[in-house]
């Protein structure tokens, strides 16, 4: 499949934020191993390129902006009211004669603001001009400004009735469900050819190369409850607490989980023998091998760098400490900064005073006090433990309304969801 994506830039200042939804579009294909071909103005800065516009799978197209060998300087015809200018429908055949040379080998094309935009109606008559001779060709027409619906209903002449009548072999798309009848009113379709493509928010895109890396390789966005653990790689941190809890939470929840381990060499634990132990753990609890993830496994034998691990906890909603022993604790500031619920190991005097503090959620594991060890003896079992603990931790996390939030940015409204429950259903139409 080749989309075409007809946007007739001019620019590409990241400040006009159409450019910005643009490149989220061109990287959810590309993504997806589909031909994209960009078609632009012939007069763009491209010094302007730049983040996925630099990306050499891009086929750049430029259309003609030539009638007669002069530039052709676009005017805005927003009111019906504005005489349209002698020259406007030569012109829009002039760049209709371009496009169907340049969209013949296209299956869909994407149209952004198009048909909306008053300066863009001379692309907007030569786009309905190229339609009729390239028959095969579907069209999406994005609307990224509220519909304009106070010319429903009055008699609206030609050209400027082009921007609010439907074209052949199209489907009309806006940002949110809320607009989708004033779109249909807008161009006079039924409201069955008016489907929703959210806007999205790409939280890797100025993430450390580390994470984007490791996001091309492990999937963080899905997860319901994700969960990030960066500390030396020794029995003491009582890793295996965090995956007994982490499968508590699915058993009682039936919420994806995830646990991330950023772990760094000890040298009193023999490392492949922990991670066996933990997976096997993992393993009877009811986690897959691809609900724990070890990121030494990707190459981060010596752990990842203290920013890459901050990008991580701006994606994760729950931190664990059930480490056996700490002085202070600064990965749960660090843990806590980044929004997630902590819960804390409340028999280690510092992470108690620290977790009080601000406000922690306690669980009991086995500790080392200033003068003693402390175990902790369940009065049932350590699984209803945790499953009792589980409930309350999943509970006061769907209470939370910035957990929630935050969740939700990452989940729903990632390029990755939208693409697959928006866009790609809408290029895949028959």
């Amino acid at each position: 499949m080749k989309v075409g994506i007809l946007t007739m830039f001019n620019g590409l200042e990241r400040t006009y934020s159409l450019v910005n939804v643009v490149a989220e579009h061109i990287r959810m294909l590309l993504d997806d191993g589909i031909a994209v071909k960009l078609l632009v103005c012939e007069d763009i800065n491209e010094s302007e390129k730049s983040g996925i516009y630099l990306d050499p799978r891009i086929e750049w197209v430029k259309v003609c902006n030539r009638y007669q060998g002069a530039q052709i300087h676009w005017r805005d015809y927003s009111s019906p009211q504005v005489p349209i200018h002698s020259t406007l429908l030569e012109e829009a055949r002039v760049v209709g004669e371009d496009l169907i040379k340049k969209l013949k080998d296209v299956d869909v094309c994407m149209m952004h603001d198009i048909h909306y935009q008053g300066w863009h109606l001379l692309h907007n008559l030569a786009v309905r001009y190229a339609s009729q001779h390239l028959p095969h060709l579907r069209f999406i027409a994005m609307t990224h400004s509220m519909p304009d619906t106070t010319q429903v209903g009055k008699h609206i002449e030609w050209p400027h009735s082009a921007r609010y009548t439907p074209m052949p072999n199209t489907i009309y798309a806006y940002p949110t469900a809320c607009g989708l009848e004033a779109l249909s009113r807008q161009y006079q379709v039924s409201r069955d050819k008016c489907y929703v493509i959210n806007n999205t928010l790409d939280l890797f895109e100025n993430m450390r190369e580390e994470v984007r890396y490791l996001y091309s390789q492990v999937d963080f966005i899905s997860p319901d409850i994700l969960m990030v653990y960066p500390a030396r790689f020794t029995e003491a941190k009582q890793f295996e607490k965090i995956v007994i809890l982490a499968a508590a939470i699915k058993r009682v929840s039936a919420l994806s989980v995830k646990v991330i381990f950023c772990e760094f060499p000890a040298s009193d634990t023999p490392q492949e023998q922990y991670k066996s132990k933990i997976r096997n753990i993992a393993t009877q609890g009811g986690l897959t091998n691809e609900e724990v993830i070890f990121t030494s496994d990707y190459g981060f034998t010596n752990g990842l760098n203290r920013n890459a691990v901050l990008d991580l906890f701006t994606l994760s909603n729950l931190y664990i400490c059930p480490s056996f022993a700490e002085s202070f604790g600064l990965t749960v500031l660090e843990a806590a900064s980044r929004g997630n619920f902590i819960v804390l190991n409340k028999s280690v005097p510092a992470l108690r005073e620290l977790g009080e503090s601000i406000e922690a959620y306690f669980m009991n594991w086995d500790a080392r006090g200033f003068d003693n060890i402390i175990t902790i003896n369940y009065t049932f079992s350590e699984e209803d433990y945790n499953e009792a603990h589980a409930k309350q931790i999943i509970s006061e996390i769907r209470k939370n309304k910035i957990l929630v939030a935050k969740t939700l940015c990452r989940q729903r409204y990632s390029p990755k969801w939208v693409f697959e429950n928006q866009l790609k259903p809408l290029l895949l139409m028959k």
